[in-house]
């Protein structure tokens, strides 16, 4: 397939690449400003006219729009910037994809959900975020339904990778200088790995079944019980984690954001085509773990 990627160069995006390249499939690298580097071509997601001109020439099968706006606390002190990104930018890549016949793989989140359901979410469950970085997200994924109807919406959770900024490196840095960590507990979800998701994505895109798709890691914890993992995995395990509230920790960190306080999603979709054979978070972790060894991460 000829494949578009927005947000090339972040973090699901790199691991994107090089994935979908060994898979074989052509690809065009896109991303914005600085990061525009190299084999990544510029192109602003808002610029509908750049857009065009982008697809028109490319003629992708299928646009992975990684592309966001994901610092949640700068969500919610500039609610139109995350809209402008998270809403007008997918709107305009889905209408961009729908003028060249192209499907769209839409990349949302677990923040779409309030967290009070008490049990796991599905695909079927009404979202209802709390936050100004879901209801951009929700806006984009409504846009996009609308604007393309070859839409797969694939949200996903407590995304992490190798490549950039993550919860694990955070956590392993915060270790090494401090004599203990202070981490949310009472926030519950599931940690994802770019890695399997890419891989997940690229089996959801060989069927026209679109629609919305929940695709995480296997299980769930606490950001706590995370941040104990890494670093038990790592030979830190002798550095304490302490557990905070939500209320701590928007304090402790001048926080504007509210987070669903349990977000764990349900692969309803998959399960009922019989396909969901995500690991186990902590077993991605660990495949984590030793790529970013392997490349001199940790």
């Amino acid at each position: 397939m000829r494949i578009l990627i927005t947000g090339a160069a972040g973090m699901l995006g790199t691991d994107a690449r090089r994935i979908l390249a060994e898979q074989g499939h052509t690809l065009l690298s896109t991303d914005v400003g600085p990061a525009a580097t190299g084999t990544i071509a510029p192109l602003d997601i808002t610029d509908i006219h750049a857009l065009r001109a982008v697809f028109g020439e490319f003629r992708p099968d299928v646009v992975l729009h990684g592309a966001a706006y994901t610092n949640v606390d700068g969500c919610e002190r500039d609610p139109d910037t995350a809209h402008r990104v998270n809403a007008l930018g997918t709107w305009a890549v889905a209408g961009a994809a729908e003028e060249v016949g192209s499907a769209l793989v839409a990349i949302s989140t677990d923040f779409v959900f309030d967290g009070q359901k008490g049990d796991r979410y599905t695909e079927f469950d009404a979202p209802s975020p709390v936050s100004h970085y879901g209801a951009s997200k929700l806006a984009g994924e409504n846009l996009a339904r609308h604007a393309c109807h070859r839409t797969y919406i694939v949200r996903t959770s407590w995304l992490y990778g190798v490549h950039g900024k993550n919860f694990p490196y955070t956590m392993l840095a915060l270790a090494k200088t401090k004599p203990e960590l202070p981490v949310v507990a009472d926030q519950i979800g599931t940690p994802t790995y770019t890695v399997d998701l890419v891989n997940t994505i690229s089996e959801i895109i060989e069927a026209p079944l679109y629609g919305v798709y929940h695709v995480s890691n296997g299980g769930e914890c606490s950001w706590a019980d995370f941040a104990r993992a890494v670093l038990q995995k790592t030979g830190l395990g002798h550095v304490p984690v302490r557990g905070i509230t939500s209320d701590e920790y928007a304090e402790m960190f001048k926080s504007p954001t509210r987070r669903p306080p349990y977000s764990v999603m349900r692969h309803y979709a998959l399960e009922l085509m019989g396909r969901d054979d995500l690991r186990p978070w902590d077993a991605a972790l660990d495949d984590f773990l030793a790529s970013a060894r392997e490349q001199g991460k940790i």
